[in-house]
């Protein structure tokens, strides 16, 4: 069995607009809110929920901060080729293999 999670994320162009959302996250905005106000993903309409993933459905970038990092903290901002994103991973399963 594969490895999974589920993770939010807000995907923004320019590095600058993730260091100014990562700002208002760590002053107290909600996470939900910025999402829908600023990402360009389309999942923003969930607040930026991505739903359940397997391991190696997501660029590497992006899998190694929601597969490696803490639970329930904001990472970023991360590169990829989307843009730039701020993620908070709230599940993962472990890789039973």
């Amino acid at each position: 069995m594969m490895a999974t999670a589920s993770a939010y994320h807000i995907l923004v162009k320019t590095r600058e607009e993730a260091d100014m959302l990562l700002a208002k996250l760590k002053k107290g905005a909600d996470f939900n809110k910025l999402a829908k106000q600023h990402s360009l993903c389309p999942s923003k309409r969930r607040g930026g929920d991505l739903g359940e993933f397997k391991k190696g459905d997501m660029v590497k970038a992006f899998d190694d901060v929601v597969f490696k990092k803490p639970l329930f903290e904001v990472q970023g901002p991360v590169k990829t080729k989307f843009g730039w994103h701020l993620i908070k991973t709230v599940y993962r399963s472990t890789d039973w293999k």
